[in-house]
């Protein structure tokens, strides 16, 4: 009987594996993905867009729960839903405005960021290696970037600002839902609602307002796999490994999202980097699983 126990757990882990690296090359990806629907439509109506309509596929999460769960989501949602609201914008804007494969590795970054992060706001101080890792990984980020030689462009701030606010944001979600009862759907719906509203109305406050919507397949196409494939899939799967291995193994897994980012964007995009800029690109991806391991 245990040995049997031991072959399911098994095999469930190497599931769980193949499904955190699917999720790594989706995200990946995604940057490349969107650089392309942000050719038919501006930033702000795009994710209006993409987030309404993962809104409104979860509507019926939140619908279904609770008095007491909704009343948590919203209450939990609604802040950590405007931090996203500004980390989309961040990454959104940033890869209008630089490569999709820096995108992809810089926004890596953040798993370099959290242990400072929860120093500044959890006051638990980070172990004396991860000033090394970050110290790698700011090198990794200079030479990516362009910085060393004073030419760091805007996508990339944005990009680095994103990257910081998604620490922050891992912090405040570990501070607010530890005593929320709200499930992780109905949670996930309030914030892509912040998200999509808040989009849609800072667009409308234009003066420009927005352009019709794009009637190109090409456009829809990438809308639907950024609502499917990286939020409501990638969701899915990484809550459901988690049951199946340990944080720090998925955190492993999916640490390999720039490399598949890079070479989406070599390959699908035609994009180049600079042989500093690759090396830039890997001492970001050595440090990221460096500190994973630890």
């Amino acid at each position: 009987m245990s040995t049997l126990v031991a072959i399911a757990h098994s095999r469930r882990l190497r599931l769980s594996d193949l499904a955190m690296l699917l999720v790594a090359i989706v995200w990946g990806s995604s940057y490349g993905v969107a650089k392309g629907a942000l050719a038919f439509y501006p930033v702000l109506g795009f994710l209006a867009v993409r987030f309404i309509l993962t809104f409104m596929l979860l509507l019926p999460a939140l619908w279904r729960a609770t008095a007491i769960q909704r009343r948590d989501a919203v209450r939990t949602g609604l802040p950590l839903g405007v931090l996203l609201l500004a980390i989309f914008l961040c990454e959104t804007f940033g890869v209008a405005h630089t490569r999709a494969s820096n995108a992809a590795f810089l926004i890596s970054l953040c798993v370099v960021f959290t242990p400072f992060v929860e120093w500044w706001i959890l006051r638990i101080r980070p172990a004396p290696g991860m000033f090394l890792f970050a110290a790698i990984s700011l090198t990794g980020a200079s030479l990516l970037s362009g910085a060393w030689l004073g030419e760091l462009g805007l996508g990339d701030a944005l990009m680095l600002a994103a990257a910081l606010l998604r620490a922050i944001t891992v912090c405040q979600t570990s501070r607010l839902t530890r005593a929320s009862r709200a499930p992780a759907l109905a949670l996930t719906a309030v914030q892509a609602g912040v998200i999509g509203f808040g989009c849609l109305g800072l667009a409308l406050s234009n003066a420009d307002g927005l352009p019709p919507l794009p009637v190109a397949a090409a456009f829809w196409q990438a809308t639907a796999y950024l609502v499917l494939g990286c939020t409501l899939f990638a969701f899915f799967a990484q809550n459901w490994a988690l049951k199946h291995g340990s944080p720090s193994r998925i955190a492993l897994l999916t640490s390999s999202e720039p490399v598949f980012g890079a070479l989406f964007s070599v390959v699908w995009l035609g994009e180049t980097l600079s042989v500093a800029g690759w090396v830039g690109g890997m001492l970001i991806v050595l440090a990221t699983l460096w500190a994973c391991l630890r």
